[in-house]
């Protein structure tokens, strides 16, 4: 099933005969739009006619079998060669892109907000109208998933379940020194110990990372600290793991907690807090809900309870800072937002649930899973137990 593009032709109308990419496949939006994923920029573009790409002779047949342009052109059709001798790099692309766009008949284009400004206006000399927008229409139209992409998002998940069932296979296994410190086969267990571990295992699951949260005591109680040295006995450890499919480019997102050995009663209250705030958010899942109901049955659930929001409170440094998830496709963080300036949510809206408590003085708990809005609710594509004590 293709995406449905008709939101951006309604978007172009009668003001714009088309929309441009310029990038390489590492940019979301011209990996989706395309369908095709190069290494080195490349230019797609997106008519209500067709969608046409034009690429290096390297890249010519590849295009052709994978992308799901109605046409591919090389820029060897246009004497790119020639263009870039005679003008340089910036004026040559140009001309050679105004060439191909009088070839399907475009005179204006709506570009992305960061299309580059050299490019735009070499294009404007060139006679074309260039204009950016800053709708975000093809980020929108990503946010809902067809179903193939929801299947990609979940094979995702399921490697990250294997990851994170290795991660705690060690903290399991781990003995516990005379200081308190985690050691494995005789060797510290540390956070870089079970980072390696978890990327070895979503390699042999055909996903990578570049980098995951491993982060005990002290250094949990910032959400995005990635974590560093030896893991503690009786310490909340908290393991982020956010991997890309190596194939399909998309990714999956998953959180849990552990302690090996007894949690202090602050961390046990406030595990059981966080999974009673991760049910009230799943409750309030449903299309025509917003971002923001589902992020304010989590702040009800801990405000209840005393503890500090940013709901509350917009410079607390403890307690729930910060908001309760985000999409999630071929980015790892995308729309929708579940923040308080959510927006409506839509069946095929792929979303994490992730609330946490933090505080320097206690450490830190966070619970993710990773759920796509259905017509009647929703399902959730992540199959790992919750639970706060490995042994």
């Amino acid at each position: 099933m293709e995406p449905d593009f008709s939101p951006l032709a309604e978007f172009l109308g009668d003001e714009f005969d088309g929309y441009l990419i310029s990038a390489d496949g590492s940019d979301s939006n011209q990996l989706y739009l395309s369908g095709f994923d190069a290494p080195d920029p490349y230019v797609t573009l997106y008519t209500p006619a067709g969608i046409h790409l034009l690429v290096s002779t390297l890249e010519f047949g590849r295009a052709k079998k994978e992308s799901r342009a109605d046409t591919v052109s090389r820029l060897s059709d246009y004497d790119y060669r020639d263009k870039h001798a005679e003008h340089g790099a910036v004026v040559g692309k140009a001309k050679t892109v105004a060439a191909f766009l009088a070839d399907h008949d475009v005179g204006s284009l709506a570009v992305p907000a960061d299309f580059p400004l050299g490019t735009a206006d070499a294009l404007r000399d060139e006679g074309v109208a260039v204009e950016a927008e800053t709708d975000d229409v093809l980020t929108n139209i990503r946010a809902v998933k067809t179903d193939e992409e929801v299947e990609h998002v979940h094979a995702a998940q399921d490697a990250n379940e294997a990851a994170m069932r290795a991660a705690e296979g060690l903290i399991r296994d781990a003995d516990v020194a005379d200081d308190g410190t985690l050691t494995y086969e005789g060797e510290p267990l540390t956070s870089e110990r079970v980072k390696e571990e978890i990327e070895v295992t979503l390699l042999r699951h055909g996903c990578a990372l570049d980098e995951t949260i491993v982060a005990c005591g002290a250094d949990a109680a910032d959400p995005h600290d990635r974590g560093s040295g030896p893991l503690r006995a009786d310490e909340a450890v908290i393991i982020d793991i956010f991997p890309r499919d190596k194939e399909t480019k998309y990714n999956g997102d998953m959180t849990r907690t552990f302690v090996k050995g007894e949690p202090s009663p602050e961390i046990r209250e406030w595990f059981d807090l966080t999974e009673e705030a991760f049910e009230a958010a799943l409750d309030a899942v449903e299309p025509g809900a917003t971002g923001a109901d589902v992020h304010d049955a989590v702040c009800d659930v801990y405000e209840a309870a005393g503890e500090s929001t940013l709901r509350a409170d917009p410079s607390a440094e403890t307690g729930f800072i910060h908001s309760t998830g985000h999409g999630v496709g071929l980015d790892v963080h995308e729309l929708p937002s579940l923040s308080p300036s959510g927006e409506e949510l839509r069946p095929g809206h792929v979303i994490t649930i992730e609330p946490g408590l933090y505080d320097p003085d206690i450490g830190g708990v966070r619970i993710e899973d990773l759920v796509v809005v259905t017509e009647d609710g929703y399902e959730n594509l992540t199959d790992y137990p919750v639970e706060l004590v490995v042994e």
